[in-house]
């Protein structure tokens, strides 16, 4: 938005405000300023001169030699332009001015006579493209003054950029109205009409569409006559780079401009049947000539505006060709309108064509602004061109009702802003922004939005409004209040995360499949009809066929991942996956949601990509074991009579082989299992390898207590070691032979492992040998071999009596 300093007075008086301080004032108000520029610097060492003579040139026939008087001096200066005479006032470009377009003025012999400068027309001075004669002056003007001081161009250009929630400001009176309220002024606007006057107007108006235009307001004014505008009206339009016209088109460019509210005069001789017609294209009505000359296609949503009989216009966006204003037009239709802002801005959109008429529609206009603007605009166009307006005109008000009034809290305002407020503080100052505000008690302000302010639309708007008219630089500096204490942290993402880093550093890699899975999958894990597994969270409109159910196993996901590895010739795959799964509740809209950790394995022990010296092994049930008791382990949670416990399964899952299944329980009752998905099973999914897989239910095993860290000391004293084969009965478990090593009275035992099985010859059958390695060491002193041996000795007969074996001879 631009507009300058001294146009703006017009409307605020501004005394005591400089350009550069009203430019600050806007910018801490919302309103960015982009540039403060003085107006045509490029004229500020042009003069005012005035014709003394002007006699034929002698040595050309179409130039004139002319004495000017530019205050104290007389010069010779040769000229070109028709138009030029003794006693006209000029504008005069002295020797060393530069004219716009880089364009230097120096002394020079023109057809063997010197010139001293020269007399300046509008297109030399970028002021107009006339270029036909010189640009004459108020004869009243004396020589020798600033040209730029008496043409009123001595001011100083301002530039706006508006944020598209700000239509408002669009227009020279909103931002007065916003430098009145920060300033304590006055508002002046010329024109505040709502209604139009009474009388029978001679044309007619039809809206079709009053969704696509709630209001559409007209008049006329006949016996115009069409010409140059006056001075001060171009003058306000070059100032913001805007090329005059004629006076009327001038005049709604001017209002557009002043008011904010885009207006378009129709040549009325040229409109079929005297009436307008708003409405969308018809089925044959598929392009359309605007006044740029350019065709351009219809799509049937568009707005037009039309005619008895055909499109004279683009709403909201341009006018057309065949009914333009020009200097044969006699009777002007003037039109006033508010169009719907998504209809104008998807028109504007589709045509590639942005004009200032579309930019302040498609933001949305003040739609009780439309009368005011098009009687200032009648008002100026009888003034300016002779016309007179017939008395009365239409308005077609299709508007729905507006919103009622909003409620705004002191409390709250004050409380959100960290200030210091009271209810007449506030409604003072939403008042001077022309907000009406009515005091219901002391906490609590009625406020009414007024039309025009389009982005107040709930009581936070508000309240941002009383920020910006205090000035964000007046509002206290405070450092919020911080909590320093560490924030408790969610322990099953805690979990999850050290999860994933110890199976990835175990060689697995982290599969994320989608929560959404297929039905069928409970089929092909032979899932029993009762089995929980077979009640689902279903989708309401399933992306596919195969994602119609929320998962309630990971499985199905992770065995589809092995087959794709598989097509892809990835041989040996370790693949883990940490997820939710859904189960429904009865009754209730909201399902269970447990975390589940899943994991399978499959090819070769060592991976696709072993080092040679690895011999070629398969994985195993143990290795699937392994994984899970190393997670155990990590979460402190290890495999224990007390808490977890490892078992061969009481029954298989309906998926899992039965001679390879495990099941995971705590306290007795199952948390997961263990197993090697059967044969069966690994067809449905396509898969022709040996998979081994573990299932856990991982938020059970975060709800259980870990087992607490203990430190001890390094040990001082150094250890003995000795072995141990012991010939056992085939039933009895290796585990249960460490567990008792670990559980005897022998305080020196400080570690127990088994570091081999053997069974064969000589060893009879039915029996085994176990090889146990055993640490012992004192926390007090150094062992002797006599304190060694007797310990060994008893824990032997320890070991012979509880299990019936006997010490392995060989």
């Amino acid at each position: 938005m631009k507009f300058t300093y001294n146009w703006l007075q017009e409307y605020v008086p501004l005394d005591g405000v400089s350009p550069a301080q009203l430019a600050d004032q806007l910018t801490m108000l919302g309103l960015e300023v982009d540039s403060v520029t003085p107006l045509f610097p490029e004229l500020a060492d042009l003069k005012t001169g005035t014709v003394l003579s002007a006699e034929p040139h002698p040595n050309a026939d179409k130039l004139t030699l002319c004495r000017v008087q530019v205050g104290d001096q007389e010069l010779q200066i040769v000229c070109g332009a028709p138009n030029v005479r003794a006693g006209l006032s000029v504008t005069v470009a002295l020797p060393g001015t530069t004219l716009p377009g880089d364009v230097k003025i120096k002394k020079s012999k023109v057809r063997g006579v010197e010139s001293q400068g020269m007399i300046c027309s509008e297109r030399e001075l970028g002021l107009g493209d006339d270029h036909s004669g010189i640009m004459e002056l108020d004869p009243s003007i004396p020589s020798g003054q600033s040209f730029l001081q008496h043409a009123g161009l001595q001011d100083t250009l301002i530039e706006v950029d508006l944020t598209p929630n700000r239509p408002d400001c669009a227009s020279v009176i909103g931002i007065a109205r916003e430098a009145a309220g920060i300033n304590g002024r006055q508002l002046h606007v010329p024109h505040r009409e709502k209604q139009l006057a009474s009388g029978t107007p001679s044309f007619a108006v039809e809206v079709a569409t009053p969704e696509l235009c709630p209001r559409y307001a007209a008049r006329l004014i006949k016996g115009v006559t069409i010409g140059p505008s006056p001075w001060w009206l171009k003058r306000r339009l070059l100032a913001i780079g805007l090329r005059p016209v004629n006076n009327v088109v001038d005049i709604t460019n001017l209002v557009m401009l002043e008011y904010g509210q885009p207006l378009h005069a129709f040549d009325f001789r040229k409109l079929a049947e005297g009436r307008i017609v708003v409405r969308t294209p018809r089925p044959h009505e598929t392009s359309f000539t605007a006044i740029d000359h350019v065709q351009r296609s219809l799509e049937p949503d568009m707005l037009l505006i039309c005619d008895g009989s055909a499109p004279v216009a683009i709403a909201g966006v341009m006018g057309g060709l065949d009914s333009e204003v020009s200097t044969s037009t006699v009777d002007v239709l003037l039109e006033s309108a508010y169009f719907n802002p998504v209809s104008i801005r998807k028109t504007a959109r589709r045509l590639g064509l942005a004009t200032d008429a579309s930019y302040r529609f498609e933001r949305g206009i003040d739609s009780d602004g439309t009368i005011a603007a098009m009687e200032r605009a009648v008002a100026l166009i009888c003034e300016l061109a002779g016309g007179s307006a017939e008395p009365g005109g239409i308005d077609v008000d299709n508007r729905p009702a507006p919103a009622g009034p909003l409620t705004l809290r002191v409390s709250r305002t004050a409380a959100l802003l960290g200030v210091d407020l009271d209810a007449e503080g506030i409604a003072r100052l939403l008042s001077a922004i022309e907000i009406d505000c009515r005091i219901t008690d002391a906490d609590t302000i009625t406020v009414t939005v007024p039309s025009f302010r389009v982005d107040l639309e709930r009581e936070a708007d508000v309240v941002e409004e009383v920020a910006r008219l205090i000035g964000y630089d007046q509002i206290p500096t405070r450092l919020p209040d911080v909590d320093l204490s560490f924030p408790e942290q969610d322990q099953e993402r805690v979990e999850r995360n050290r999860v994933r880093s110890l199976l990835n550093g175990a060689g697995f890699t982290e599969a994320i499949n989608y929560s959404f899975t297929a039905s069928g999958a409970d089929d092909r894990l032979r899932l029993a009809a009762d089995d929980r597994r077979r009640h689902h969270v279903r989708i309401l409109n399933p992306l596919t066929e195969e994602q119609d159910v929320m998962r309630t196993s990971l499985l199905p996901g992770l065995l589809e991942n092995i087959n794709r590895n598989l097509r892809f010739e990835q041989t040996s795959a370790r693949l883990f996956e940490i997820g939710k799964l859904y189960f429904p509740r009865t009754g209730e809209p909201l399902a269970d949601e447990p975390t589940w950790l899943a994991g399978v394995l499959t090819g070769n022990r060592y991976g696709s990509h072993a080092p040679l010296h690895f011999p070629a092994q398969d994985v195993d049930i143990y290795d699937a074991k392994g994984a899970v008791e190393t997670i155990l382990d990590n979460l402190r949670l290890p495999v224990s009579e007390e808490g977890i416990a490892l078992c061969p399964a009481q029954q298989a899952e309906p998926f899992a082989e039965p001679a390879y299944a495990v099941d995971i329980c705590l306290h007795g009752s199952q948390i997961g299992t263990i197993g090697k998905i059967a044969s069966s099973v690994l067809r449905e999914f396509g898969i022709k390898r040996d998979v081994y897989y573990f299932d856990l239910d991982f938020s059970a095993l975060c709800a259980v207590t870990p087992r607490r860290r203990n430190f001890s000391a390094l040990p001082v004293y150094p250890s003995v070691k000795r072995d141990l084969a012991l010939v056992v009965p085939m039933t009895t478990p290796a585990g249960e032979l460490v567990r008792t090593v670990m559980a005897s009275r022998e305080k020196l035992i400080e570690h127990c492992d088994v570091f081999d099985v053997y069974q064969g010859d000589k060893i009879k059958a039915g029996h085994k040998s176990v090889a146990l390695a055993i640490t012992y060491r004192s926390e007090t002193k150094t062992l002797t071999e006599k304190q060694v041996e007797k310990a060994h000795a008893r824990l032997v007969q320890s070991l012979t009596d509880t299990f019936g074996g006997a010490l392995r001879e060989e």
